[in-house]
């Protein structure tokens, strides 16, 4: 079966942050039909809410995974939501504080708007947290409707609201 690129984004600001990214790079890469190909550096950035960065909230750590997947999208959310559910993520409040957030940025280029997933995410062209670490795993990428990752991450990099940076 043909397999597809994928770009999955790890976030945690709750508990043992730092093992929640780990272990849940380790669980995507063990979930059957995926191959976990690259994971980035671990950086930190501030927490984002719906009125923008909140330096009051815990900080995030955050990675970028690249993985070649022979599933089709709505599966490997089902399986990724269900490591997110093994790190006891809560889902109460939209943007809220979580043990583990795992996102699906690109599959493969394509455009689809579903009610359960939208790709290419939404939102990641605006966020540093994905796009520096995306550049530094594949410079070349292009997010399908927004142009070459390194140029969005070097833009959002010299954002001081966007602050992120490497551990």
């Amino acid at each position: 079966m043909a397999k597809t690129r994928v770009v999955i984004a790890l976030g945690s600001n709750l508990g043992d942050r730092g093992e929640h990214i780990q272990s849940a790079a380790e669980q995507i890469g063990a979930i059957e039909g995926v191959k976990l190909v690259k994971l980035s550096g671990i950086m930190e950035s501030f927490a984002i809410t719906p009125a923008g960065v909140d330096e009051s909230k815990p900080k995030y750590l955050n990675a970028v995974a690249l993985v070649d997947t022979s599933l089709k999208a709505k599966e490997l959310l089902a399986a990724l939501q269900n490591i997110e559910n093994q790190h006891g993520r809560v889902r109460l409040e939209k943007w809220g504080s979580r043990t583990l957030d795992l996102d699906i940025i690109d599959f493969g280029g394509q455009i689809k708007a579903g009610k359960e997933l939208l790709l290419p995410h939404p939102r990641a062209y605006q966020r540093a947290f994905v796009m520096v670490p995306w550049a530094q795993l594949d410079p070349e990428a292009i997010l399908p409707g927004h142009g070459s990752v390194a140029e969005l991450a070097a833009d959002l990099a010299e954002d001081p609201k966007q602050k992120v940076w490497f551990l």
